[in-house]
């Protein structure tokens, strides 16, 4: 299958997964293993969630992570910052890069922002420099678009 069509299916199963499940962490977590098992180069997938100021580590597949980031550091942090979506063709070349993995060499991170706040953010990470482009960033926008939609938002943790 070619990118195009694997992203088809990650968006089928994201919709049949959250269309019969409203719980967040369910959401995430299954998101997470579908992002991790589908998508061809890959060395971590998965959802930090703002609490406290703070990016907190949420449910996520590959190894262990960075628990807590800061608004404005690293790729994720300054996803939250400038709230958009940002596509790091070598994360070496990013100012202040949070190398939780040192096998990562490319990543993309997709701000989750309901009504104008951040709730979160999609995190992926490729151990192959310029893994991620418009396409990508297209398709992981539509999951989090969905993802948005069919999630129960009020949580508590």
């Amino acid at each position: 299958m070619n990118k195009e069509e694997i992203y088809k299916n990650i968006i089928l199963q994201v919709r049949g997964l959250t269309s019969a499940e409203k719980d967040l962490i369910a959401n995430l977590a299954n998101i997470s293993a579908v992002l991790y098992n589908n998508l061809e180069e890959v060395n971590w997938a998965g959802f930090y969630l703002w609490q406290e100021d703070q990016l907190v580590l949420g449910p996520f597949q590959g190894k262990s992570a960075c628990v807590r980031i800061a608004k404005g550091k690293g790729v994720c942090g300054s996803a939250v910052e400038k709230k958009e979506t940002l596509v790091v063709k070598d994360v070496h070349d990013f100012p202040g890069h949070i190398a939780c993995d040192a096998a990562s060499r490319s990543e993309i991170v997709v701000p989750i922002i309901i009504d104008n706040q951040i709730k979160g953010v999609l995190d992926i990470d490729s151990p192959i420099t310029e893994r991620f482009d418009e396409v990508d960033q297209g398709y992981l926008e539509e999951v989090v678009d969905i993802l948005i939609r069919e999630t129960e938002w009020n949580y508590k943790i």
